[in-house]
């Protein structure tokens, strides 16, 4: 199984030498369980990797994606319960790449808006499918199912948003 459960979708755009995207989700579960998802170190590494978030401004977020990535060693720089949590998705002296989760409440659902930016360079792709495929793991996860990471989605979204990325350039 190759853990897709639905089309690649993702918007980008160039500010300066910075490139914006966003992932959104809709998913069948409240904001205070998809916040859990998000904040719980268990939770966590369910679907993105093992380690702590402390949900706080100015709390820590310490993530260990193993032999697949830099460790993570950040700070907590928004964080409103159930509604947005941002931090920066780097470590020591890397570059800054902001993230931020926001959580749209729904009347049956959560609505979950990723946004990231990062320097632009040919991992922005890279970073894209990634987090693409984290997201699936998120949703499958959310539904009690623990998959691995979905590589055949990962190089399909590669090459999606490689292709997001040049439209953004020509613009």
């Amino acid at each position: 199984m190759s853990g897709d459960t639905g089309a690649i979708e993702g918007q980008v755009w160039l500010v300066g030498d910075r490139v914006f995207v966003q992932l959104e989700r809709w998913l069948e579960h409240s904001p205070e369980t998809v916040w859990r998802m998000l904040t719980d170190s268990g939770h966590l590494a369910q679907w993105l990797a093992p380690g702590a978030l402390e949900a706080r401004e100015g709390g820590r977020v310490q993530l260990d994606f193993g032999n697949s990535g830099m460790p993570i060693d950040s700070t907590v720089v928004a964080c409103r319960p159930g509604e947005l949590l941002s931090y920066s998705w780097s470590s020591g002296d890397r570059p800054e790449r902001p993230l931020s989760w926001a959580l749209m409440p729904t009347e049956t659902s959560t609505r979950l808006r990723l946004t990231l930016s990062l320097p632009e360079n040919d991992l922005v792709p890279i970073a894209c499918a990634g987090w693409d495929a984290h997201l699936e793991m998120l949703v499958a996860a959310l539904e009690g199912i623990s998959i691995h990471f979905p590589a055949e989605r990962f190089r399909a979204a590669r090459v999606y948003f490689e292709q997001l990325r040049e439209e953004a350039r020509s613009v």
